[in-house]
Protein backbone atom coordinates (compact mmCIF):
# COMPACT_ATOMS: atom_id res chain seq x y z
CA UNK A 1 0.00 0.00 0.00
CA UNK A 2 1.59 3.28 -1.08
CA UNK A 3 -0.09 6.25 0.54
CA UNK A 4 1.09 9.70 1.45
CA UNK A 5 1.04 10.60 5.11
CA UNK A 6 -2.04 12.77 4.67
CA UNK A 7 -3.85 10.03 2.84
CA UNK A 8 -3.07 7.34 5.38
CA UNK A 9 -4.02 8.95 8.68
CA UNK A 10 -4.53 12.66 8.18
CA UNK A 11 -5.46 14.38 11.46
CA UNK A 12 -8.86 15.95 11.70
CA UNK A 13 -9.94 19.37 12.98
CA UNK A 14 -10.69 18.03 16.46
CA UNK A 15 -7.43 16.09 16.71
CA UNK A 16 -5.52 17.22 19.79
CA UNK A 17 -2.47 15.22 18.69
CA UNK A 18 -1.89 16.79 15.27
CA UNK A 19 1.72 17.76 15.78
CA UNK A 20 5.07 16.58 14.46
CA UNK A 21 6.23 14.21 15.58
CA UNK A 22 4.64 14.40 19.02
CA UNK A 23 4.88 18.00 20.10
CA UNK A 24 7.51 17.83 22.87
CA UNK A 25 11.12 17.11 23.68
CA UNK A 26 12.08 13.86 25.37
CA UNK A 27 10.96 10.27 24.95
CA UNK A 28 7.65 9.17 23.52
CA UNK A 29 7.61 6.31 26.00
CA UNK A 30 9.59 5.69 29.16
CA UNK A 31 9.41 3.18 32.00
CA UNK A 32 11.59 3.58 35.08
CA UNK A 33 11.82 0.76 37.59
CA UNK A 34 8.31 -0.56 36.92
CA UNK A 35 7.07 -3.46 39.06
CA UNK A 36 3.71 -5.24 39.07
CA UNK A 37 2.59 -8.31 40.99
CA UNK A 38 -0.63 -10.29 41.33
CA UNK A 39 -2.00 -12.84 43.75
CA UNK A 40 -3.11 -16.05 42.05
CA UNK A 41 -4.42 -19.07 43.96
CA UNK A 42 -2.97 -17.64 47.13
CA UNK A 43 0.49 -17.13 45.63
CA UNK A 44 2.18 -13.85 44.84
CA UNK A 45 3.32 -13.63 41.22
CA UNK A 46 5.73 -10.88 40.21
CA UNK A 47 4.78 -10.37 36.57
CA UNK A 48 6.93 -7.28 35.89
CA UNK A 49 10.16 -6.84 37.80
CA UNK A 50 11.87 -3.51 37.47
CA UNK A 51 11.31 -2.75 33.78
CA UNK A 52 13.40 0.08 32.37
CA UNK A 53 12.46 1.04 28.81
CA UNK A 54 12.85 4.22 26.80
CA UNK A 55 11.83 4.89 23.19
CA UNK A 56 12.62 8.36 21.85
CA UNK A 57 11.64 8.10 18.18
CA UNK A 58 8.46 7.12 16.35
CA UNK A 59 8.57 3.81 14.52
CA UNK A 60 7.48 0.19 14.65
CA UNK A 61 8.94 -1.77 17.58
CA UNK A 62 8.36 -5.22 19.06
CA UNK A 63 8.33 -6.74 22.53
CA UNK A 64 9.12 -10.45 22.53
CA UNK A 65 9.33 -12.96 25.35
CA UNK A 66 8.27 -16.42 26.40
CA UNK A 67 4.91 -17.11 28.00
CA UNK A 68 4.98 -15.70 31.50
CA UNK A 69 7.73 -13.18 30.76
CA UNK A 70 5.46 -10.23 31.54
CA UNK A 71 4.63 -9.05 27.98
CA UNK A 72 0.88 -8.69 28.43
CA UNK A 73 1.20 -7.18 31.89
CA UNK A 74 3.64 -4.59 30.59
CA UNK A 75 1.34 -3.70 27.71
CA UNK A 76 -1.60 -3.21 30.08
CA UNK A 77 0.53 -0.92 32.22
CA UNK A 78 1.66 1.11 29.20
CA UNK A 79 -1.96 1.40 28.07
CA UNK A 80 -2.99 2.79 31.46
CA UNK A 81 -5.34 -0.16 31.85
CA UNK A 82 -3.56 -1.03 35.09
CA UNK A 83 -1.23 0.78 37.50
CA UNK A 84 2.22 -0.38 38.58
CA UNK A 85 2.94 -1.27 42.20
CA UNK A 86 5.93 1.03 41.95
CA UNK A 87 7.94 2.79 39.31
CA UNK A 88 7.07 5.44 36.74
CA UNK A 89 5.58 5.33 33.23
CA UNK A 90 5.45 8.32 30.91
CA UNK A 91 3.69 8.45 27.55
CA UNK A 92 4.24 11.57 25.43
CA UNK A 93 5.32 13.41 28.56
CA UNK A 94 2.34 12.40 30.72
CA UNK A 95 2.92 10.43 33.93
CA UNK A 96 0.30 7.77 33.32
CA UNK A 97 1.21 5.86 36.50
CA UNK A 98 -0.11 8.79 38.54
CA UNK A 99 -3.50 9.09 36.81
CA UNK A 100 -6.68 8.14 38.61
CA UNK A 101 -9.15 5.90 36.80
CA UNK A 102 -11.16 8.71 35.23
CA UNK A 103 -8.10 10.63 34.06
CA UNK A 104 -6.52 7.42 32.74
CA UNK A 105 -9.65 6.68 30.69
CA UNK A 106 -9.67 10.16 29.18
CA UNK A 107 -5.95 10.08 28.40
CA UNK A 108 -6.10 6.59 26.91
CA UNK A 109 -9.05 7.48 24.70
CA UNK A 110 -7.15 10.24 22.86
CA UNK A 111 -3.46 9.51 23.36
CA UNK A 112 -3.16 5.71 23.20
CA UNK A 113 -4.56 3.47 20.47
CA UNK A 114 -4.95 -0.21 21.32
CA UNK A 115 -5.21 -3.07 18.82
CA UNK A 116 -6.29 -6.34 20.41
CA UNK A 117 -5.83 -9.92 19.22
CA UNK A 118 -9.56 -10.56 19.66
CA UNK A 119 -10.52 -7.38 17.71
CA UNK A 120 -13.00 -6.33 20.48
CA UNK A 121 -15.54 -4.96 18.03
CA UNK A 122 -19.14 -4.43 19.15
CA UNK A 123 -21.19 -7.06 17.30
CA UNK A 124 -24.33 -4.90 17.00
CA UNK A 125 -22.50 -1.94 15.44
CA UNK A 126 -21.31 -1.50 11.88
CA UNK A 127 -17.62 -1.12 11.05
CA UNK A 128 -18.08 2.64 10.79
CA UNK A 129 -19.93 2.84 14.10
CA UNK A 130 -17.21 0.79 15.80
CA UNK A 131 -14.57 3.22 14.58
CA UNK A 132 -16.60 6.23 15.69
CA UNK A 133 -17.53 4.85 19.13
CA UNK A 134 -14.58 6.35 21.09
CA UNK A 135 -15.36 9.73 19.54
CA UNK A 136 -19.03 9.44 20.41
CA UNK A 137 -18.12 8.66 24.02
CA UNK A 138 -15.83 11.69 24.00
CA UNK A 139 -18.62 13.96 22.71
CA UNK A 140 -16.99 14.71 19.35
CA UNK A 141 -18.88 16.37 16.52
CA UNK A 142 -20.84 13.72 14.56
CA UNK A 143 -19.99 15.27 11.20
CA UNK A 144 -16.27 15.13 11.97
CA UNK A 145 -16.60 11.53 13.15
CA UNK A 146 -18.37 10.53 9.93
CA UNK A 147 -15.65 12.09 7.79
CA UNK A 148 -12.84 10.76 9.96
CA UNK A 149 -14.11 7.17 10.00
CA UNK A 150 -14.70 7.26 6.24
CA UNK A 151 -11.15 8.44 5.64
CA UNK A 152 -9.60 5.82 7.91
CA UNK A 153 -11.65 2.91 6.60
CA UNK A 154 -10.97 3.92 3.00
CA UNK A 155 -7.22 4.18 3.54
CA UNK A 156 -7.12 0.86 5.36
CA UNK A 157 -8.85 -0.83 2.46
CA UNK A 158 -12.22 -1.56 4.07
CA UNK A 159 -14.20 1.53 3.10
CA UNK A 160 -16.65 -0.54 1.06
CA UNK A 161 -17.38 -2.63 4.17
CA UNK A 162 -18.16 0.36 6.39
CA UNK A 163 -21.82 -0.53 6.86
CA UNK A 164 -21.22 -4.22 7.57
CA UNK A 165 -21.30 -5.65 11.06
CA UNK A 166 -18.30 -7.64 12.35
CA UNK A 167 -19.86 -11.05 11.68
CA UNK A 168 -19.97 -10.17 7.97
CA UNK A 169 -16.27 -9.29 7.86
CA UNK A 170 -13.25 -11.55 7.53
CA UNK A 171 -10.70 -11.69 10.34
CA UNK A 172 -8.34 -9.45 8.42
CA UNK A 173 -11.10 -6.93 7.75
CA UNK A 174 -12.12 -6.90 11.41
CA UNK A 175 -8.54 -6.24 12.45
CA UNK A 176 -8.29 -3.34 9.99
CA UNK A 177 -11.46 -1.87 11.49
CA UNK A 178 -9.93 -2.19 14.96
CA UNK A 179 -6.80 -0.39 13.70
CA UNK A 180 -8.98 2.40 12.28
CA UNK A 181 -10.65 2.73 15.67
CA UNK A 182 -7.24 2.90 17.37
CA UNK A 183 -6.19 5.70 15.00
CA UNK A 184 -9.33 7.82 15.41
CA UNK A 185 -7.55 10.58 17.38
CA UNK A 186 -4.11 10.05 15.76
CA UNK A 187 -2.54 9.03 19.08
CA UNK A 188 1.23 9.29 19.55
CA UNK A 189 1.29 5.70 20.84
CA UNK A 190 -0.39 2.61 19.36
CA UNK A 191 -0.11 -0.65 21.30
CA UNK A 192 -0.79 -3.93 19.50
CA UNK A 193 -1.26 -7.11 21.53
CA UNK A 194 -0.51 -10.14 19.33
CA UNK A 195 -2.58 -8.44 16.59
CA UNK A 196 -2.30 -11.30 14.09
CA UNK A 197 -2.93 -14.16 16.49
CA UNK A 198 -6.30 -14.91 14.87
CA UNK A 199 -5.28 -14.27 11.26
CA UNK A 200 -3.93 -16.49 8.50
CA UNK A 201 -0.36 -16.03 7.28
CA UNK A 202 -1.24 -13.87 4.29
CA UNK A 203 -3.43 -11.52 6.33
CA UNK A 204 -0.74 -11.40 9.01
CA UNK A 205 1.94 -10.27 6.57
CA UNK A 206 -0.32 -7.55 5.21
CA UNK A 207 -1.11 -6.32 8.71
CA UNK A 208 2.54 -6.19 9.81
CA UNK A 209 3.36 -4.13 6.73
CA UNK A 210 0.40 -1.88 7.42
CA UNK A 211 1.47 -1.20 11.01
CA UNK A 212 4.94 -0.33 9.76
CA UNK A 213 3.47 2.08 7.21
CA UNK A 214 1.34 3.75 9.87
CA UNK A 215 4.36 4.26 12.11
CA UNK A 216 6.50 5.67 9.30
CA UNK A 217 3.94 7.82 7.54
CA UNK A 218 2.28 9.35 10.59
CA UNK A 219 5.36 9.47 12.86
CA UNK A 220 3.62 7.28 15.43
CA UNK A 221 5.17 4.92 17.95
CA UNK A 222 3.69 1.47 17.31
CA UNK A 223 4.72 -1.08 19.94
CA UNK A 224 3.68 -4.66 19.23
CA UNK A 225 3.73 -7.60 21.62
CA UNK A 226 4.45 -10.73 19.62
CA UNK A 227 6.02 -14.17 19.81
CA UNK A 228 6.51 -14.40 16.04
CA UNK A 229 9.95 -13.67 14.56
CA UNK A 230 8.27 -13.02 11.19
CA UNK A 231 6.30 -10.19 12.82
CA UNK A 232 9.30 -8.73 14.63
CA UNK A 233 11.28 -8.71 11.36
CA UNK A 234 9.03 -5.84 10.22
CA UNK A 235 10.02 -3.76 13.25
CA UNK A 236 12.89 -1.36 13.84
CA UNK A 237 14.04 -2.98 17.08
CA UNK A 238 13.07 -5.78 19.46
CA UNK A 239 12.89 -5.54 23.25
CA UNK A 240 13.31 -8.97 24.81
CA UNK A 241 11.52 -9.61 28.10
CA UNK A 242 12.76 -12.36 30.40
CA UNK A 243 11.64 -12.97 33.98
CA UNK A 244 9.63 -9.75 33.99
CA UNK A 245 12.42 -7.37 32.90
CA UNK A 246 13.92 -6.08 29.66
CA UNK A 247 16.75 -8.57 29.24
CA UNK A 248 18.11 -7.41 25.88
CA UNK A 249 17.46 -5.16 22.89
CA UNK A 250 18.52 -5.64 19.28
CA UNK A 251 18.01 -3.87 15.97
CA UNK A 252 16.45 -5.82 13.11
CA UNK A 253 18.07 -4.03 10.17
CA UNK A 254 19.02 -6.62 7.57
CA UNK A 255 17.36 -9.49 9.46
CA UNK A 256 14.63 -11.74 8.10
CA UNK A 257 12.42 -13.96 10.27
CA UNK A 258 15.17 -16.57 10.64
CA UNK A 259 17.67 -13.88 11.60
CA UNK A 260 15.33 -12.45 14.22
CA UNK A 261 14.68 -15.93 15.61
CA UNK A 262 18.42 -16.56 15.88
CA UNK A 263 19.09 -13.26 17.65
CA UNK A 264 16.15 -13.83 19.98
CA UNK A 265 17.35 -17.29 20.91
CA UNK A 266 20.82 -15.90 21.57
CA UNK A 267 19.34 -13.25 23.88
CA UNK A 268 17.23 -15.71 25.85
CA UNK A 269 19.58 -18.70 25.85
Amino acid sequence: MNHTRNEMVAPGPHDATSRAPHGRDGPLLECRGVWKSYTMAGHRVEAVRGVDLRIDAPGFYAVMGQSGSGKSTLLHLLAALDRPDRGEIEVAGRAVHALDERAATQFRRRQIGIVFQQFNLISTLSARENVELPGMLAGEDPDWLTERSRLLLDRLGVGKRADHRPDALSGGEQQRVSIARALLFSPPLVLADEPTGNLDSASSRLLWSLLGEIAAEHQTLVLMVTHEPAAAAHCRAVYVLKDGAVHATFNTEGLDAAGVASRYQHCTG
